[in-house]
Order: C-alpha cells, then structure tokens, then sequence
C-alpha cells in the first residue's frame, strides 16, 4: 500500500470513529494548558490532572505564579516528574508571559518557544489546541504509532522528521485533530510493549499489522 493511501485509510477513519478528539489534560483557559504541558512532559495526563487542580487555585493566573518563589510552588508538583526543574520553568514562564506577552499566551509558535519550558513539542501542542493551527505536536505516542501505521518513514529518528512528514501529508484542517488520533490510539490501542492488534480497528491499513500478525 501506498504511503498516500495508508494516509487517506488513517482520515477517513477517524473522522469517522473520533471526529471530536481532543487533549485529555484538564483546562480552562490558555495559561492553564500551557502549565498542564510543560508539567505532562514525560510524565501521564492522569497524574498531571491530579496535581493541576490545587495548583490552579492557588496560583489562577500567570502574574500570581510570576510573584511566587521556589519554595512555595515545588510542593504542589513534587509527585510529577522532574519537579525541580518545572518548577524553575513555571515561574521562569509566567514571568517572560506577564512581562513580555502582557500575560496573554502567544499563538505564534517561535513566539511559545520563547517561554521557559517550552520546546517545540510543547509549542505545537498550545498552537493546535488553543489556536487551532495546524501545528503536529510529537510525542513518543505519535512517534510509535506514525512509524508502525506506515505514515513516515521507518528510519526516522528525530521527533521533527516525524513532524514534518505527518504536516506534509495530512491537510491543513485535519492536523490539529490527527496530534491526538495518534495519540490516543498510542495510549489505549497501539501500546509500546504489547500493542493491542488483535482488537485494532485500523489493521487493514497498519504496516506493522501487515508485517508482524498476518
């Protein structure tokens, strides 16, 4: 099968079975998913929806997390992974946001990756979400499945190079949604150890399927 009809099998399924797919991690407004990512990054949804809940109450908005100090926001994520590092992002991050973007979260992308914290992946995934840009965000998730589907090419080795095949082939409208069918499909279906084919809706598309279970 062609790389261009595996990426036509992989749109109209999900548009289809997951049209309204979306981030599982918890928020209400830009500033709040944007500390939900910094804080998710190696480290699950679920536990970083534990911890964002007294976290947002205590610091609401990026000028109360500005005026904080490391003592006072560590204990809030310590069960998250790295919590001294994201601690010093945070803070570091809601003080560039407050004094240079007038607490407003960018759209921009270069913009975002200004910001303590945020690398490119992070970046992508406040740009899709909040702005609706067609930005492909890169997670181990989307790296595994993009590569076992068939969507890019095998030897990739760089999230990037991953990124920009998945942005070449998938349009405009469709690449926000298509960060999280990969996503999700890596988390519940495609998983990296023993991944799920025999109960696989794509299999008749899937290279690793077509490679491995036959």
């Amino acid at each position: 099968m062609q790389r261009k009809e595996r990426f036509q099998h992989f749109i109209d399924y999900f548009t289809t079975h997951q049209p309204d797919a979306e981030t599982e991690l918890q928020y209400s407004n830009p500033y709040e998913l944007l500390v939900a990512v910094i804080l998710s990054a190696q480290c699950t949804d679920k536990r970083i929806n534990k911890v964002t809940p007294a976290f947002f109450e205590r610091y609401p908005t990026a000028e109360v997390l500005a005026a904080s100090h490391f003592d006072e926001v560590f204990p809030f994520i310590r069960s998250v992974s790295y919590p001294n590092n994201k601690t010093k992002h945070l803070i570091g991050m809601a003080r560039m946001l407050t004094e240079d973007f007038n607490g407003i979260v960018p759209g921009d992308i270069r913009e975002l990756q200004k910001l303590p914290g945020v690398g490119r992946k992070t970046a992508n995934v406040v740009a899709s979400v909040i702005y609706n840009q067609p930005a492909m965000a890169v997670d181990t998730h989307v790296f595994r499945v993009s590569k076992r589907l068939g969507l890019v090419n095998q030897n990739s080795k760089t999230p990037l190079e991953v990124e920009k095949q998945l942005v070449r082939y998938i349009p405009d409208e469709y690449i926000a949604r298509a960060h999280h069918w990969l996503i999700l499909h890596g988390r519940y279906v495609c998983l990296a150890r023993t991944p799920k084919c025999d109960e696989c809706k794509i299999q008749h598309f899937c290279r690793y399927y077509e490679r491995n279970r036959k």
